[in-house]
C-alpha cells in the first residue's frame, strides 16, 4: 500500500514543495515544529532510511544538505536541525528544522500556518536554491 508520501510524489496528494529532482523531493511539514519545518524524501518507497543501498543514501544527505543552506537563508534561525525518525510514516524522510531553541525539535510541539503563508514559505525556500 502506498504511503501517504509516495502519494504526494505521484501528485495524489498536494504538497507545499520546495525542491525536486528526479530521486529526491523536499516540502513543507504540514505540522511543523518550526516555521520552515521541511521533510525530504526518496521517490522510492523505502520504510527505514539504513534500507537504503549506500548511493541513496548518500544522495538523500548531500539533496538534503542542499535543501538546509536554502532554508536557513530563507527563514530566521539560528542552525537548521535534521532528525529522522521515521515512526509516523513508513517512508524515509529527513526532517530539517529551523532552530532557535531546543524546543523547536520537539515533536510534540506543533505550529499552525495558514494555506497562504505555506505557499509563501515554499516560494522563499525555492528561490534561496
Amino acid at each position: 500500500m502506498a504511503t501517504i508520501f509516495s502519494k504526494i510524489i505521484s501528485g495524489e496528494l498536494p504538497a507545499y514543495k520546495v525542491a525536486e529532482t528526479d530521486d529526491f523531493l523536499a516540502f513543507l511539514d504540514i505540522n511543523p515544529n518550526a516555521k520552515g519545518h521541511t521533510l525530504c524524501i526518496p521517490k522510492q518507497e523505502v520504510n527505514k532510511i539504513f534500507d537504503l543501498d549506500p548511493k541513496t543514501y548518500q544522495n538523500l544527505m548531500e539533496f538534503s544538505r542542499k535543501v538546509a543552506v536554502a532554508l536557513e537563508k530563507s527563514v530566521s534561525c539560528k542552525r537548521v536541525g535534521m532528525a529522522v525518525v521515521g515512526l509516523e510514516v513508513p517512508h524515509v524522510h529527513v526532517h530539517l528544522i529551523p532552530l532557535n531553541s531546543m524546543k523547536d525539535m520537539d515533536f510534540s510541539n506543533k505550529l499552525d500556518f495558514t494555506k497562504e503563508e505555506f505557499g509563501k514559505l515554499a516560494e522563499d525556500i525555492k528561490a534561496s536554491l
